[in-house]
């Protein structure tokens, strides 16, 4: 396609200089956004351009950015180009965040919510960090963030939120020190409930209910202020702890304790992002994931009772080095030690993730559901039957007493499950060293030139599934689960048609059969 694979750099009239969309695409992030000058990629795997052989159902760690979002993305920078003839780069970056701003809201369906507030930033991540801070500096008494164990966020947001810098650079390209603290306050105590047991399978949610509550009643007695985050959808696919003890813990504590959602898989129905900012629950999101934007663009979204309370508190001058002033509201006082300057790599990402939003956002809901569905019960069928998986389990998507109206996010879209070989003794799960070796595998072409017979062509095949999540051990070996998982850009082409769905479903199912022909090799 004319002006994807071709880099190229502009300047304008009044001297504004451009890298390419690619190169742009690629700034404006931590480290973790750089690309390896062997493969081309992210950590994540990830191409700046489209790839458009990639079988991509790896939606839970990043998405590879699609034609039409590199399209849009570039149209963006055009008009970067033109406005730079009349405006400041500063203006132009307000401006068009702006305009992001109102869309996004909009294709979350919460416009008619009074007073809702968006704070763009480079991650989920950097998210965590910056909500941290927003709450730890509430008061004189040491805050306590209570959350479910980290395996099940970001790799990353533990340090965040303690106030420790997560990368060896910055958002904004400052060199720091990784695990040093930002601030000369000291770090923010983290408390973590675990929701798996040692071999995977899931914890009593009843229990981890309860001791999240004693953990919040704990920290409150003691005059503490208190972050409780949930997770809806964590890595594995789960909401944790559960919408009713999150809700009434708030309504209890309501004014000692903040409670984000930690939606940065972005698998929510607008309805219950509508519900969850009525109650007056932040909620973080990523563009990246299940919306099938390009990796690293976020954004918080904050209910006016919320906003009342955090847009006067002081942040620290380290906040400098991961946002700028623009990427929050008019207004907020933590903007105020921020630099008026422009991050147009994360415009760009964002611009190809509204692309993708709008597209899936104008699809049926009905026709959403009914091919999720569809979608979950071939997946399900599968690693249920082939002795070569088993699947994490992964409890059904219920957010009562927040909203009762059925939705397609209550369906499955993340499915987590392991490996296995099989011996004359059985089966044996393969180890976490093994399962990274298949993760890296499936995205390689294996195939021996000349090779058309199927297994060739599956082998052939290149896929992207999301990064090995720790979950425990079996019979001593420390294990991991690969994750398949839907994306919208996957839904949009399935809904086309019958045929679509199909084709869509039988890709996935050549990503599992390609894993099971390397598997056999162990």
């Amino acid at each position: 396609m004319p002006g994807i694979t071709t880099p190229r750099s502009s300047e304008c009239c009044d001297g504004m200089h451009l890298p390419s969309t690619a190169e742009l695409l690629v700034q404006g992030g931590d480290a973790r956004i750089a690309l390896d000058p062997q493969q081309g990629s992210n950590k994540y795997g990830c191409r700046p351009q489209p790839d458009n052989d990639l079988l991509a159902f790896g939606s839970s760690t990043a998405s590879v950015i699609s034609a039409a979002g590199f399209a849009a993305a570039d149209s963006l920078r055009d008009r970067l180009l033109l406005a730079a003839g009349t405006e400041s780069h500063a203006a132009i970056y307000a401006r068009e965040l702006n305009r992001m701003r109102q869309e996004l809201l909009g294709l979350c369906g919460v416009s008619s919510l009074g007073g809702v507030e968006c704070v763009f930033a480079a991650s989920g991540t950097d998210i965590h960090f910056l909500v941290a801070q927003l709450v730890a500096n509430a008061r004189s008494e040491p805050a306590l963030i209570v959350m479910v164990d980290a395996v099940e966020t970001g790799s990353g947001v533990p340090a965040a939120l303690a106030g420790r810098h997560f990368s060896s650079h910055s958002a904004l390209g400052t060199t720091v020190a990784e695990g040093a603290l930002m601030t000369a306050e000291g770090a923010i105590e983290i408390a973590t409930v675990p929701v798996r047991c040692g071999d995977g399978n899931l914890r009593n949610m009843a229990e981890v209910d309860a001791e999240v509550e004693s953990l919040v009643l704990s920290a409150v007695a003691a005059g503490r202020r208190v972050l409780l985050i949930m997770a809806d959808v964590s890595k594995t696919g789960l909401i944790a702890p559960s919408t009713a003890c999150v809700m009434a813990l708030r309504q209890r504590l309501a004014d000692v304790i903040e409670v984000l959602v930690d939606a940065c898989q972005f698998r929510l129905a607008p309805p219950t992002l509508h519900a969850y900012l009525d109650h007056g629950f932040m909620v973080a999101l990523t563009g990246s994931k299940f919306v099938s934007g390009p990796p690293f663009c976020g954004a918080l979204l904050i209910p006016s009772s919320s906003a009342r309370r955090l847009r006067s508190r002081p942040l620290p001058r380290a906040l400098a080095d991961y946002s700028n002033r623009a990427e929050w509201p008019p207004g907020w006082t933590p903007a105020e030690v921020l630099v008026n300057a422009p991050n147009f790599g994360l415009l760009l990402r964002w611009e190809a993730a509204l692309e993708e939003l709008r597209e899936f956002r104008a699809a049926p809901e009905a026709d959403v559901a009914g091919f999720l569905h569809a979608f979950a019960c071939a997946l399900q069928s599968r690693l249920e039957n082939d002795p070569g998986f088993e699947p994490l389990p992964v409890p059904q998507l219920v957010r009562l007493p927040l909203l009762e109206a059925m939705s397609w996010d209550q369906v499955q879209t993340i499915f987590p499950f392991l490996l296995y070989r099989s011996n004359s003794a059985g089966r044996t799960a393969l180890s976490r060293l093994e399962t990274q070796e298949v993760y890296r595998l499936l995205k390689t072409d294996l195939s021996r030139p000349g090779d058309h017979s199927h297994q060739g062509e599956l082998l052939r095949l290149r896929c992207q599934l999301g990064q090995p999540v720790s979950c425990g051990s079996r019979d001593g070996v420390p294990v991991s689960a690969l994750r398949l998982c839907v994306s919208t850009r996957l839904v949009v082409e399935a809904v086309q048609s019958q045929e679509h769905a199909a084709l869509v479903i039988d890709k996935a199912l050549a990503v599992l059969d390609k894993a099971g022909l390397i598997c056999a090799q162990y």
